[in-house]
């Protein structure tokens, strides 16, 4: 391994065997030109004021911006993604947390030598735009490329290195194109489909929304107005069809959506109770247990009760709300042949998602409960072993089978007959994507009376948005009102058609940006294949938890469904998933009322009180709403952006949220810090002006002691923050090892700082490691540094590596013994045990020092420093 500052031909000054006056390359006097923001006068600022934090962030913003565009050719690419934002047209701090964080990572992987890809675009599509549009007499595009604009210079101020030249905007037609050619893929495949279901409605939004769109109290997300039920005829796409292969890999957060027990939706059975024929989907968690079934149930917000269904008056004479109700309808199982009653749920919902389910009582003791309460008959499958195994009785050829058997074979008899067999779960159904709204991407069907729904060509798109005079957001679809757009030639028979009026989910538009992002440009495809499968997968995504779910559940569905057509190489988008919590802000709340209120309207002397009402305080997630939110060019302007950046990175975990409290000892500290850095560069300015020519020879035996500590500090931080950047992501761990080396270096003697090659490597190493974190004071820092004369800036260096004598496993070491937090002697024990209490206590009273300190005394507790070699010995006095 190598020391990335130009890996000294030395080794550590405690070598007892060295000889000579070695020196570092980096050991010289001040040059007479310090390449820093005062070289113009030369002078070296003493301490980091907030006016020389000003300067320093001038000077080198847009210096680390161009060096960013020069594009770093390494033999490994890293792929940095954060979760593009809905254009709003202002920044919030949940926006500065993910990208500062994404931007570390970013410098970080350059500086080990990657080709780093960190692109940035807009989830520009979507509801919100065309009702602030609408509230504004505006129209979305010009609203949304406004927002476009004034988030991008809100970006730039925040020095956050983007590879702008990669942008995408999903509502511009040379993106949204390829957005419709992948819905034709998929139509073509059979996995985009319309057909009649309930739905969640929005009486103030008047469209469609998606369950993860409705809150807990039934409530619209965005409107938030009651959600009604409607039926109404739909896109859908088909996602459950790859269900099973999800199930198999998923990423950790879609555990909530995607259950364990593969059960079996089908087209088993259809209603015939007056000879319909009209098709049912059913679910069953068990569909070995299939000749079992006692009855179907459907829930009594299903189609069938509402829609215009020949069995909907059946139904609905013999539904009783509130309990299980049987009605005079049955169905008939396409793959036993039997006929099972059709029962309508008291529940409102089968596992949040289902609306039909098989109900066999062998393997379900709810299932046996209604059946008996019903009382149906059915017929036993199941034959329980003294093991414990069980078999199937009662089911034609797949008797004697056990349960996995009879799973897998029974289901693939299923797909060959085409009656069913697909595996999913019962947390899923299909994506439902039409949204009967403007603003959107329009789905690329024409409806012809004689053909049916047809796909517009291919060389035919994109279908474009008509330009419409107004928008009101009410009724039917806005593009019903664009007459001439709406009517057109069936592709097929060329006879009169109608476009489809409904436009996509936004869901659809992020579930591929990923890859458009590796060809950005591209007129003639979505992406080259070469271009797509040397990036992918993404090495790192990064994005809030409340955003996460159902778009991983998505974007992941199209990467399996692209490979399948050959588009990609990799199946799965995503290598690692790094989720951050909120950053949260201090609110006040009339008890009772729930009013939010201004902190300046709360009087904070005794009780917490405004106007003589109590007042409840709370941290919520930030909104202006609410009067707890930050504007983040506010609290750079007050701050500083590194010091906003180290405090994001500082104060918590990604994972978890931020309590924002400038008051907090997360901002103190990282100011604190900033402060002591500069400190060290300063010292060293001073104690190499004395005159002298550096020289490690003239260092003692306490002196060489000092440096072999500060050598080891450094082995250590390096080793463990290079860890935080690439596996766990704790960056605020990584913060304090580098405090930790700090301080180390601070209490360094002037001799040290003087003659010390240690000491030079240990602050390299520290200036080097906190450069992704905080770029601009770490570009100064270097720069002014007389230690450091060698090309490019600290970016473009190689990112430090631990010394291979320090990865050198001794057979003993020298562990250091206190008694009540004062030394006493040292002691030394095999390596092996060296972490081990028990152990190391036991050879420390066997030792000389144990006798002679410990052997009379009662030993309360011993503690064994789990990264120095220490043990302390708490006894009574």
């Amino acid at each position: 391994m190598r020391v990335s500052v130009r890996r000294l031909a030395l080794y550590p000054l405690f070598a007892a065997q060295r000889s000579g006056a070695l020196q570092s390359p980096f050991l010289h006097q001040i040059s007479p030109r310090s390449r820093t923001l005062f070289s113009e006068t030369g002078v070296w600022e003493k301490d980091y004021r907030t006016e020389t934090r000003r300067k320093v962030e001038e000077w080198w913003h847009p210096r680390i911006m161009a060096q960013w565009r020069k594009d770093a050719v390494g033999e490994k690419k890293f792929y940095v993604l954060s979760m593009f934002p809905y254009p709003s047209g202002r920044l919030h701090m949940g926006h500065v947390r993910v990208y500062t964080i994404s931007d570390t990572i970013g410098h970080f992987q350059k500086m080990r030598g990657h080709q780093v890809l960190n692109p940035m675009g807009w989830d520009a599509f979507g509801l919100p735009a065309e009702n602030a549009a609408i509230e504004r007499g505006l129209d979305p595009e010009d609203w949304t490329k406004s927002n476009i604009q004034s988030m991008r210079e809100q970006l730039d101020t925040l020095g956050l290195c983007f590879n702008w030249d990669r942008e995408v905007t999903t509502c511009l037609p040379d993106y949204y194109r390829w957005t419709q050619y992948l819905f034709i893929k998929l139509f073509e495949a059979g996995l985009a489909y319309q057909k009649e279901a309930v739905v969640n409605w929005d009486p103030v939004d008047q469209t469609v929304l998606a369950d993860e769109q409705v809150d807990e109290n039934g409530h619209s997300w965005r409107s938030g107005a009651l959600v009604e039920q409607k039926l109404l005829t739909q896109w859908f796409i088909k996602t459950t069809n790859y269900a099973k292969g999800f199930i198999r890999r998923f990423v950790t957060l879609i555990k909530k959506i995607i259950s364990s027990a593969v059960g079996c939706r089908s087209g088993s059975a259809a209603v015939n109770g007056k000879e319909t024929g009209e098709t049912l989907l059913a679910y069953s968690s068990s569909p070995e247990t299939v000749y079992g079934a006692a009855y179907l149930a459907i829930l009594p917000s299903h189609r069938l009760l509402h829609g215009s269904s020949s069995v909907r008056s059946a139904l609905q004479e013999a539904f009783q709300p509130g309990r299980d109700s049987l009605t005079d309808v049955t169905a008939h199982n396409l793959f036993t042949g039997r006929e099972v009653p059709l029962v309508i749920s008291h529940k409102e919902t089968f596992d949040d998602y289902l609306d039909t389910v098989v109900g066999v009582p062998d393997c379900n003791e709810e299932d046996l409960s209604v059946a008996r309460a019903l009382n149906l008959s059915w017929t036993s499958v199941l034959k329980t072993h003294e093991d414990g195994t069980q078999t199937l009785i009662n089911s034609e050829e797949f008797s004697g089978l056990t349960r996995e058997q009879a799973f897998n074979s029974i289901t693939q008899k299923a797909k060959e007959q085409k009656v069913g067999g697909y595996l999913t779960s019962s947390k899923l159904r299909d994506w439902l994507i039409s949204r009967q709204r403007y603003w959107g991407t329009p789905i690329p069907v024409v409806h012809c009376g004689s053909c049916g729904p047809v796909a517009v060509p291919e060389e035919e798109l994109p279908v474009t948005l008509p330009k419409l005079p107004s928008i009101t957001g009410k009724g039917a679809s806005p593009l019903e009102a664009a007459h001439d757009w709406v009517n057109c030639k069936c592709p097929r028979c060329k006879g009169p058609a109608r476009r489809e009026t409904d436009t996509m989910d936004t869901f659809v538009d992020s579930a591929w940006y990923y890859f458009r992002y590796t060809d950005p440009h591209n007129a003639y495809r979505p992406f080259e294949r070469h271009l797509a499968d040397h990036w992918l997968p993404v090495d790192v995504y990064i994005g809030g938890k409340e955003h996460a779910v159902m778009h991983l559940y998505y974007a992941r569905f199209l990467c399996h469904f692209c490979k399948d057509q050959g588009l990609v190489a990799h199946r799965e988008p995503f290598r690692k998933l790094l989720v951050q919590g909120l950053i949260k802000g201090q609110t006040f709340k009339l008890a009772g009322s729930g009013q939010y209120l201004k902190r300046e309207e709360i009087n904070f002397t005794g009780t917490c009180c405004v106007h003589g009402g109590r007042v409840e305080v709370t941290w919520e997630k930030m909104s202006k709403s609410k009067h707890n939110g930050l504007d983040p060019q506010d609290v750079v302007q007050q701050y500083g952006v590194d010091t906003v950046r180290l405090y994001i990175l500082y104060a918590a975990p990604p994972e978890q949220d931020i309590l924002w409290n400038a008051k907090t000892d997360a901002l103190a500290g990282v100011l604190r810090w900033q402060s002591r850095l500069w400190q060290l560069v300063t010292k060293l300015r001073a104690a190499r002006q004395l005159g002298d020519v550096p020289n490690p020879r003239l260092l003692k035996k306490k002196e060489l002691a000092e440096a072999k500590k500060i050598w080891e500090n450094k082995n250590y931080a390096i080793q463990e923050v290079t860890t935080h950047f690439t596996e766990d992501f704790l960056f605020n761990a990584a913060i304090s090892r580098l405090m930790g080396l700090t301080n180390t270096l601070s209490s360094a003697t002037v001799r040290l700082l003087q003659h010390s090659v240690e000491f030079e490597e240990a602050l390299a190493a520290l200036v080097m490691m906190t450069a992704p974190m905080a770029p601009h004071l770490a570009s100064e820092l270097w720069a002014g540094c007389p230690i450091l004369q060698h090309e490019g800036d600290v970016l473009q260096q190689s990112w430090p590596t631990v010394d291979p004598e320090y990865l050198e496993v001794p057979d003993f070491v020298e562990l250091s013994v206190l008694i009540n937090n004062k030394s006493c002697g040292m002691v030394t024990v095999p390596v092996q045990v060296s972490k081990d209490t028990s152990r190391v206590q036991q050879l420390v009273l066997e030792s000389p020092v144990g006798q002679k300190f410990l052997s009379e005394r009662s030993i309360k507790r011993a503690i064994l420093s789990p990264r120095t070699a220490l043990i302390n010995f708490l006894v009574d006095e």
